[in-house]
């Protein structure tokens, strides 16, 4: 059983039925508590150590911190407090999501708690239980953001704590944007981030969305991101991770009419003793839409990582196009990724494929650089690099991307040493 005022204050205030979901939520974590390695999606991950800390209600230390969005603009969270707006941009509403919910913005209501289910995730209710700040990014039918949101989570609190930002991303018809969120820890105690983002995209939309941790070495990382497409709308998902010493990812996409598109990206780069697991899932609920998944994971030391990739063709949901890979590269004898793809399909005029496997570096590939004259350590640094960048060219924003090859570079050569 659970007990959210271990993780946190309890908000109060706000409308009816905010307090109604928040109370559901709290319910629910309370009947039923974190899962454990006997549920059969967290057979691999256990959160056990989450809940062994006790977490100060208010972090100490922290302060402002400075982040460089360059051209784009956003919101930056400082241990989980609001700080400051990086900018600007005319139609286009950015904020907090506690302003949100007291001004009762526009799509608010109908859209948050709708899509990330209490029911379904533990840390969903724990999150809807103790959510009391976040980002609310509306973008109006038409509007095209030629820049990207940045949002940025920095944690460097001296004391252990917990917190629960919610994100919710609700684009109109034909609407455009790319989005960023940011997790970085300055080497904090063991605080635990639980974060949750729901995204609606209306008819035609398109977005790019991602997702870059690099929390401190001791945090402990859940975030569950739900989306919801409607007809003919588009969506490109990165999910890149480097920090926590137990990291959860879980992603579920939902197409809810015809036309739809998605693509999962992932990239996860683990050393020591560090933990990561991706759960995702797309749902095909409809006919005549369209899906590619590609993740990729480093592992070296003893770090474990998880990949489970499921795909859902519903029935009736014919002629769907679903296309799912997941490689990954062990650097160590002690370091393990367990790998399991997914299709469920109850549909027959589709086209699904997917594929999974985990090994080491190709040995003809090191003999023929050692061949020519580079030396051992290069020849593997340059190997998995080359691996690992199978997924960062896949990336449109040069920025972002240059900035995410630099990470994997200092974790690559810190690996190699």
């Amino acid at each position: 059983m659970g007990d959210v005022v271990k993780f946190g204050i309890v908000p109060i205030g706000g409308e009816a039925w905010l307090k109604d979901l928040r109370e559901k939520a709290r319910k629910q974590f309370e009947s039923n508590g974190f899962p454990t390695t006997r549920h059969e999606d967290w057979k691999y991950t256990n959160v056990a150590p989450i809940a062994a800390v006790k977490y100060s209600a208010l972090p100490e230390g922290g302060g402002e911190t400075s982040f460089d969005v360059g051209e784009g603009t956003g919101v930056l969270f400082v241990n989980g407090r609001f700080i400051k707006e990086l900018g600007v941009l005319p139609k286009v509403q950015i904020g907090q999501l506690r302003n949100a919910f007291e001004k009762k913005e526009t799509g608010v209501k109908e859209h948050f708690g709708r899509y990330a289910s209490v029911e379904a995730n533990a840390f969903v209710a724990l999150n809807t239980a103790l959510c009391d700040d976040g980002v609310f990014i509306s973008i109006p039918d038409g509007v095209k953001v030629e820049k990207p949101i940045h949002l940025v989570f920095v944690s460097n609190a001296k004391s252990a704590f917990a917190f629960h930002p919610r994100i919710l991303i609700v684009m109109g018809k034909g609407a455009q944007a790319t989005i960023v969120e940011n997790y970085i820890g300055k080497e904090a105690g063991p605080y635990f981030n639980n974060v949750v983002t729901e995204i609606r995209l209306g008819k035609e939309a398109r977005l790019e969305h991602y997702k870059i941790q690099r929390e401190g070495e001791s945090a402990f990382h859940v975030a569950t991101v739900h989306a919801h497409q409607a007809e003919r709308s588009s969506l490109k998902s990165y999910s890149l991770s480097f920090g926590g010493a137990l990291v959860r990812n879980d992603i579920e996409v939902v197409f809810g009419a015809e036309g739809g598109f998605c693509a999962l990206n992932g990239l996860y780069v683990v050393g020591d003793e560090q933990h990561v697991d991706h759960h995702t899932m797309i749902d095909h609920a409809v006919s005549h839409c369209s899906s590619e998944e590609f993740y990729k994971g480093i592992a070296a030391g003893k770090a474990t990582a998880v990949f489970n990739g499921k795909i859902l063709v519903r029935e009736g949901a014919q002629k769907t196009d679903a296309k799912q890979t997941n490689k990954n590269l062990l650097l160590s004898d002690e370091a393990t990724i367990d790998s399991k793809p997914q299709l469920e399909i109850y549909a027959n005029d589709v086209k699904c494929v997917h594929g999974a496997a985990v090994g080491k570096l190709d040995p003809e590939a090191l003999f023929y650089l050692r061949s020519r004259g580079i030396d051992e350590k290069s020849a593997r640094s340059l190997l998995t690099g080359a691996f690992a960048n199978e997924v960062l060219e896949r990336i449109e924003q040069e920025p972002v991307r240059a900035s995410l090859v630099n990470t994997v570079r200092v974790h690559l050569e810190k690996m190699h040493a």
